[in-house]
C-alpha cells in the first residue's frame, strides 16, 4: 500500500460513488507514496478517500467535495503536476495545501495553484478535519449561499500572498491587485454584514492571514458604520491590507508561535511597522494616510504604543480606526492552539483600554463588535 502510486479507501473505483452517498468524497494529491498513505489514513474513518501520486497519470474522473494536496512546493516538478489537473482542482470546492516547508513564499504559491486554505506546518490530523468538515452551525449558509463570499476571501488571501511574497524577494507589489482585492471584500460586506465574513474567514484560513483578512473586513464594516465617504473608505481598506506587510520578513515559525514570545522574538515582531512603511513608500498609488497607518498602527493615544510613541495629537483619524480593528480582530482570530474569544468578551478588552484607544470611537464601535 505505501509504495502505490494510487491509492483507495478500502474499495475500488466503481465504489467511491457508494461510499460517498453516505460520507463526503475527498481526493488526496501527494508527491511521495508515505505522504499519500499518512493523510489517506488520517481521512479514512471520515470520509470516502482516494489518492494519487503527483507524478501518476491523474484517473479519477468524479468531482470530489475537497482535494488535499500534501507535496513539497520548492519542487518544480510539484508544481507543473499540479497545474496540469488545474481544470480538475477547479471544480472541488475545497482546495487545501499541506506545507510543510511553510514560508511566505510557498503559502503564495499555493494559492497561485488555487488553494482555498493552506495549512503550514507538521501535519495536524484534527486541524485538518476541521478544515475539511463544515460548522455545524444551523445559521451557518449554505454552500451555496457562500460561494461569491469564498471568491472574495480567495481574491484576497492570493493578494496578502501575494504581497508578503513581494517583500520576501524584493519585488514590485501590485498595488492596484491588492487595492482591487479590498474593493471586493467591501461590496461583500457591504451586501451581506460583517459576521459571515467572520465566519468564512476563520473557516477557511490561519495566522497571519487570517488576520489581515479579518482587520480589513472589522476596519471595512467599522467604516461603513461610521458612514465614511468612499475615498476614505477605500484609503480604510488599502490601510487594513497593507498594515502587516512588514511581517513578511519575520519568520512564520515566530509570527505563528503558540507560546509567549520571548524579549528578542518580541523585538523582532515590533520592527514590522517601519519595514512595512519602508517597503512601501517606495511604490506609487500608495497615499500618505495609508503609509502612516502602516507605520503608526501600534500606537498608543497615551504614547506606550510603538514604533515612535506618538501621544493623542499626532495620531490620525485612520491610525485611530484601524488600531481599534487590529486589536479586536487579534483577539476574535481562531487560531489552532487557542480558542476564538467571544466578540462581546473582545469588546469589554477594548473598552478597558483606558486612555490607549479614542473612547468615542470605542463606543461607536459597539455595534460592529455585537450586532452588525
Amino acid at each position: 500500500m505505501q509504495n502505490a502510486r494510487t491509492i483507495l479507501n478500502r474499495t475500488d473505483r466503481d465504489g467511491i460513488r457508494g461510499q460517498e452517498a453516505a460520507r463526503p468524497f475527498v481526493h488526496v494529491l501527494a508527491d511521495r507514496s508515505e505522504k499519500l498513505a499518512g493523510v489517506c489514513a488520517m481521512l479514512e474513518e471520515r470520509f470516502a478517500v482516494a489518492g494519487e501520486r503527483l507524478d501518476a497519470e491523474a484517473k479519477l474522473s468524479q468531482v470530489p467535495s475537497a482535494i488535499v494536496i500534501r507535496a513539497d512546493l520548492r519542487d518544480l516538478d510539484n508544481i507543473a503536476a499540479i497545474k496540469k489537473r488545474a481544470g480538475k482542482l477547479a471544480k472541488a470546492k475545497k482546495r487545501i495545501f499541506l506545507l510543510e516547508h511553510s514560508s511566505h513564499v510557498g503559502i503564495s504559491q499555493a494559492y497561485a495553484l488555487g488553494a482555498t486554505l493552506v495549512l503550514p506546518g507538521p501535519v495536524n490530523r484534527p486541524r485538518l478535519l476541521a478544515a475539511l468538515s463544515d460548522p455545524a452551525d444551523p445559521s451557518s449558509p449554505s454552500s451555496s449561499e457562500t460561494a461569491p463570499t469564498d471568491t472574495a476571501v480567495e481574491a484576497a488571501a492570493t493578494a496578502i500572498a501575494s504581497m508578503f511574497t513581494a517583500v520576501t524577494l524584493d519585488q514590485p507589489l501590485d498595488v492596484d491587485g491588492t487595492k482591487e482585492a479590498g474593493r471586493q471584500i467591501a461590496d461583500r460586506i457591504t451586501e451581506r454584514g460583517l459576521s459571515e465574513w467572520l465566519t468564512t474567514v476563520r473557516r477557511h484560513h490561519e495566522g497571519t492571514y487570517q488576520h489581515c483578512l479579518l482587520v480589513t473586513g472589522v476596519a471595512i464594516d467599522f467604516g461603513l458604520s461610521l458612514g465614511v465617504g468612499r475615498a476614505d473608505l477605500e484609503r480604510l481598506y488599502s490601510a487594513a491590507m497593507f498594515h502587516d506587510i512588514g511581517k513578511a520578513q519575520i519568520p512564520l515559525a515566530i509570527l505563528d508561535k503558540p507560546g509567549r514570545l520571548d524579549a528578542e522574538e518580541r523585538a523582532l515582531i515590533e520592527t514590522h511597522p517601519v519595514s512595512g512603511y519602508e517597503f512601501l513608500r517606495g511604490h506609487d498609488k500608495i497615499s500618505p494616510e495609508v503609509l502612516d497607518a502602516v507605520r503608526h498602527h501600534h500606537e498608543y493615544l497615551d504614547g506606550s504604543g510603538y514604533p515612535d510613541a506618538l501621544s493623542a495629537e499626532s495620531i490620525g483619524d485612520i491610525v485611530r480606526i484601524l488600531t481599534i480593528s487590529d486589536v479586536f480582530a487579534a483577539l476574535i482570530e481562531h487560531r489552532h492552539y487557542k480558542p476564538t474569544m467571544p466578540r462581546a468578551e473582545a469588546y469589554n478588552v477594548l473598552c478597558g483600554m483606558n486612555g490607549k484607544l479614542e473612547k468615542a470611537l470605542v463606543h461607536s464601535f459597539k455595534p460592529v463588535a455585537l450586532t452588525r
